[in-house]
């Protein structure tokens, strides 16, 4: 994916803000907000880093678990149309729905 970027182990969303002319750097997979801006590439990675720290530090001074833990469950609202196809889908191929939306969510997933 052309919009993650790796800094410290943590994966960030980078994203162009054109008010500012800047990129905006957002990790994920935290308990909370850490951001970041910079006008280049060494300058995200720079930047990111000290937002990180400054925001483990912080977790660790409050005792605070700094990163989301994920249940691996959630609920998604899509068209009927859509729930059929998947659900035909599912079924030629001897799939659950869930497990096909499963292996559908990792694929698209792991294609960074």
């Amino acid at each position: 994916m052309n919009n993650i970027m790796k800094i410290a182990g943590q994966k960030a969303v980078i994203a162009y803000d054109p008010d500012i002319d800047m990129f905006r750097g957002e990790f994920v997979g935290l308990n909370g907000g850490a951001d970041f801006y910079a006008t280049d590439v060494a300058g995200l990675h720079r930047e990111g880093e000290q937002s990180l720290k400054v925001f483990l530090d912080e977790c660790e001074q409050r005792g605070v678990e700094p990163y989301k833990q994920y249940s691996g469950r959630f609920v998604l609202r899509t068209s009927a149309h859509a729930h059929e196809a998947a659900a035909t889908a599912a079924a030629a191929l001897g799939m659950s729905l869930n497990q096909w939306a499963a292996g559908v969510l990792e694929q698209a997933a792991s294609a960074e």
